[in-house]
This record gives structure tokens, C-alpha cells and sequence, in this order.
């Protein structure tokens, strides 16, 4: 069997004071949070609920969706490997854009499928065309990170719409949208899973509701899906302590908004100091930006780290920043700073 990809670290993580690196949210839980936290850690020795029924009845009121079409787990990724796992195997193939999510390819070659990534476009965003051209008999999945991880780049609302619309109806469309919250485009899901039935709609409780470290997340699907998935999931795919914080961040809506303004605001800030030194910068729509610095990806990297701060490098292509601290952002333009600025238009970053 062919090898699969592998995560790979950002350099110099033990030497630097900031990650920009893993997307996290830099606002730690609030005291309602972490009581519920407490809570449930006091009552480790016990066994978690089985499928998570209590943070399903939450978010099926929040959103106002039937539990039914509800699967909460560990993670988006962990419940992206189970709809892989229900639909999809040895000879198999999923579509993708690449570059997106480092996971896609691995997840995909674990089940036993095989993977067929879609370029991005010239903007660094997905090319629907190519996409869709690349769909054959032997698709079963699409897989659509919007925004996507690591260019931040997003299908407006009709192009995500039409795209969906062109994925014949045997085929499932996965539909990552991790970085929702901090879109320029309110979330569409209610009207698309209602039009199209073969919608799977991920979601996680990592970037806007900051809780990375606890992993959780849910899907959105039929019910028909969602009971498939649920099939293909081990039982106590949720710990406790993981439940109890996605429910109280559920309920403490001013915590995610203030994750939020304070992404945007440090997004527009980097992004504007990004572009006066001369480097392209597509719109993000995600808690980070992309840098498209090309062959100066390492260099970059380097002067990243000597600066204080890790950022998530991919070699030869370019550099994604985690929006967080102001200083963490000052220091990722004095790095370029320190790289001579001016010297970024020459052909590097078209």
C-alpha cells in the first residue's frame, strides 16, 4: 500500500512564544466554560453518554433542526472518517481541492478510497469546473472546505449553491464548513441541506467556540445519513468533559462573539500590513490568512520563528498565519520587515 501523508510540525515550536500555527482560538474558555468543565471532570470515573443525546438536543434547538439529522463525535475529523467509512472504500474515489485540509488525503486513504485532489484556482480558491469534471463512476464523495484551510478563500453563496447542485445525487457532498463563523457570508446550510439531500454540513466547537484542546463537533445530514454515520461510529465517541463545555459555549453566545471580533479585527490588521509591504493576500474568510510567498515559503518560516512566532509553512507554495495576539501579527510583519520590504513583488507572490 502506497504511503500516506503525514502532519508535520511547524519548526521551532519549543523555542517561540506565539503559535500561529494550528488555527486555535487565543481566548481561553470563560469562568461559565470552565465551571462546566469542573463539572464534568469531577465526574471522570463515569462513562460519557453514548452518541452525546444531550449536546444533540442543544444543537437541534439552537439551529431549530430535528436531533434526527444530528451526529455529534470528537472532532469534524472525527466524524468526517466515519461518513468516509459509511460511503466510501476500496475502489472508491473522493474528490477534493488541493491545496485544502491536510486530512482529506489521509482520512481518505485510512478508509481504503482513493483520493483525487482538484487544483485551486488562480485566486487560490476552489474551481467548481475542475471539480465537478473530475467526478467519474467511481466517486462516491466531494469533499468542499469552505473557507477553505489553508487560503482562507470562499465560494460566495451562489457558487457554493451551483456547485452542489452540479454533484449528481448518488454522491455525497461534504461540506466543511469548520470556518463558518467568521465568514463575510452568513451560513446558507437550512436552505441548502433542504434542496439537497445528499448535503453533509461539518461543523467543530474548535475555532469560534475555542475549544480545540476538548474536540468536538457535528454534522448535519438527512436522517437517512445521519443513522449511517451513526452505524459506522464507535460508541463514546464524545467525552464528557467535551460535551459539557461544547453545551455551556452553546449558552454563552457574548464568548464565541467576542472570538470572533477579536479574529476580525486582527485579520484586517495583518491582512492591510501584509499588502502595504507588497504581498498578495487573498480575502479570508477563516481565523488566519494566506501568505502566497512561493519559493520564499522556508525563508519566510525562519524569520518567522527567529521573531517569536510559529506559523504554519507549505513548502514551496506559502505561509498561513493564525490570526491572534497583536503582538503575534507585529511580529509576523517584522519578520517580513526583516526580509527587505520591497522585495516582495518580484514575481513571488503574483
Amino acid at each position: 500500500m502506497a504511503a500516506l501523508p503525514r502532519y508535520t510540525r511547524a519548526a521551532g515550536l519549543s523555542d517561540v512564544r506565539w503559535r500561529a500555527s494550528s488555527n486555535e482560538s487565543t481566548v481561553p474558555p470563560s469562568p461559565h466554560i470552565l465551571a462546566a468543565i469542573r463539572d464534568a471532570a469531577e465526574r471522570g470515573n463515569l462513562y460519557p453518554s453514548l452518541i452525546g443525546e444531550d449536546l444533540v438536543a442543544d444543537i437541534g434547538a439552537r439551529l431549530e433542526v430535528d436531533p434526527a439529522q444530528i451526529v455529534v463525535g470528537g472532532g469534524s475529523i472525527a466524524l468526517l472518517q466515519n461518513v468516509l467509512a459509511a460511503y466510501t472504500g476500496h475502489g472508491t474515489t473522493v474528490v477534493h481541492a488541493w491545496r485544502s485540509y491536510e486530512a482529506y488525503p489521509i482520512l481518505i486513504g485510512v478508509v481504503g478510497a482513493t483520493a483525487v485532489p482538484v487544483p485551486l484556482d488562480e485566486n487560490f480558491g476552489h474551481d467548481p469546473a475542475a471539480m465537478l469534471a473530475a467526478i467519474d463512476d467511481d466517486t462516491r464523495a466531494i469533499i468542499l472546505c469552505n473557507p477553505n484551510n489553508p487560503t482562507g478563500t470562499e465560494l460566495s453563496p451562489q457558487q457554493l449553491e451551483d456547485l452542489i447542485a452540479g454533484v449528481p445525487e448518488h454522491v455525497l457532498v461534504i461540506l466543511d464548513e469548520a470556518y463558518q463563523e467568521f465568514s463575510r457570508y452568513p451560513s446558507r446550510t437550512s436552505r441548502l441541506r433542504a434542496r439537497f439531500p445528499n448535503l453533509v454540513v461539518l461543523r467543530t466547537f474548535s475555532k469560534a467556540y475555542g475549544l480545540a484542546g476538548l474536540r468536538a463537533g457535528y454534522l448535519l445530514a438527512h436522517p437517512d445519513i445521519a443513522d449511517d454515520v451513526r452505524a459506522a461510529s464507535p460508541p463514546f465517541g464524545l467525552s464528557r468533559v467535551a460535551e459539557a463545555a461544547a453545551r455551556a459555549v452553546l449558552s454563552d453566545r457574548a464568548h464565541t462573539d467576542h472570538i470572533v471580533e477579536v479574529v476580525r479585527e486582527g485579520r484586517a490588521h495583518l491582512v492591510d500590513g501584509l499588502r502595504r509591504r507588497g504581498i498578495h493576500v487573498p480575502h479570508s474568510g477563516a481565523n488566519f490568512v494566506w501568505l502566497p510567498v512561493g519559493e520564499r515559503t522556508g525563508e519566510l518560516e525562519a524569520a518567522c520563528v527567529a521573531r517569536g512566532v510559529s506559523v504554519r509553512a507549505f513548502d514551496g507554495e506559502g505561509v498561513r498565519v493564525t490570526v491572534g495576539e497583536r503582538a503575534a501579527q507585529d511580529a509576523v510583519l517584522a519578520a517580513v520587515d526583516d526580509l527587505a520590504a520591497g522585495t516582495w513583488q518580484d514575481g513571488l507572490t503574483a
